[in-house]
């Protein structure tokens, strides 16, 4: 085998040739994974202006859901992070929405076989902890978010124009109510082999490092209502009554500045000088195809990091509109 002692840039040849690596080079920051457990992911520097500041804190005075939208890659989903950071409130707690979404799953999952089996020992074997209700609940992120405390969680919900049509409408009911239900834990539950639940039962949370969660007669109530921020892209329109209970927050394209003051944020001041060339050709592609600022970050960090000048076909690669088919 060959040592590697090539160019840092070209790791790969497509050559046959084995060159093993010793090391990997240093990933971008918004790259780097193997965080601590309890520490949660790393926090990457947000920018916002301060008109979007006003309805962001609006929206936490009045305890009412935080609706987001804008194009890929103005930063929806960051906000939530963002906001996790600033006020540390832990981590987020984040639900993907799909087609196949739905609430019930988001509050919580009942292990009804488990149960069963648990309810059919013999009579008189001593089934211990195992055969505590809660061990069959686990919480799902809405559910968690639910959980009374003095301090509020994040609560993402990414892209909820991808879910069925119903499920805004589901969402407003808990967040409407501000707690939900649990039969299988209830005290009026229907009774099993095992004897009719107790009164006060130890779930568990979405969070796997969180503490156990203690639920009395078999419902949920929240203290602080969650910092609930959904995203959409826009897909579909929502409900009026939906909207009403919403505040809304329309993330623009950040300007030729804002992207300077990312860049600087992400990568630091030193590269700001080589970056100027790249912004104002981002923002003239941009003005021609959709293209998000995590790909000029990319294309700033390539360049910065020794990226050989020319190879024009990886910068256009990189900067390719999110438009643009396969």
């Amino acid at each position: 085998m060959t040592e590697d002692t090539g160019p840092a840039w070209s790791l790969f040849r497509g050559d046959g040739v084995s060159r093993p690596v010793t090391r990997m080079p240093e990933a971008p920051p918004w790259r780097r994974f193997g965080h601590t457990a309890g520490e949660g992911p790393p926090v990457h520097p947000y920018r916002l202006g301060p008109d979007e500041a006003d309805i962001v804190n609006a929206a936490l005075h009045l305890r009412r859901p935080l609706l987001i939208t804008g194009k890929p890659g103005t930063g929806k989903s960051s906000l939530a992070h963002a906001l996790a950071h600033e006020l540390g409130l832990g981590e987020v707690l984040h639900w993907p929405i799909n087609s196949r979404s739905t609430l019930q799953a988001a509050l919580y999952r009942y292990d009804a076989i488990g149960r069963l089996r648990e309810s059919a020992r013999p009579a008189g074997q001593d089934a211990g902890t195992d055969a505590a209700p809660g061990r069959f609940v686990h919480l799902g992120p809405v559910g968690t978010a639910l959980v009374p405390g003095d301090l509020p969680r994040v609560l993402l919900v990414d892209e909820l124009d991808k879910g069925d049509i119903d499920l805004p409408n589901d969402l407003l009911t808990v967040f409407e109510d501000g707690f939900f239900d649990i039969p299988e834990l209830a005290r009026n539950g229907e009774d099993t082999a095992a004897g009719p639940p107790p009164a006060e039962v130890t779930v568990r949370p979405a969070d796997p490092d969180g503490p156990p969660v203690v639920v009395r007669a078999g419902r949920i109530t929240c203290t602080e209502f969650p910092v609930v921020v959904i995203t959409s892209n826009g897909e579909r329109e929502f409900p009026p009554a939906f909207l009403r209970r919403c505040l809304r927050l329309d993330l623009p394209e950040p300007d030729r500045d804002r992207l300077l003051e990312i860049i600087d944020a992400h990568l630091g001041s030193e590269v700001l000088e080589g970056a100027a060339a790249l912004v104002n050709d981002f923002v003239a592609r941009r003005a021609e195809g959709e293209l998000a600022t995590d790909q000029l970050l990319n294309a700033v960090f390539l360049r910065h990091g020794g990226i050989p000048a020319d190879r024009g076909h990886i910068h256009r690669a990189v900067l390719r509109s999110l438009g643009e088919g396969g």
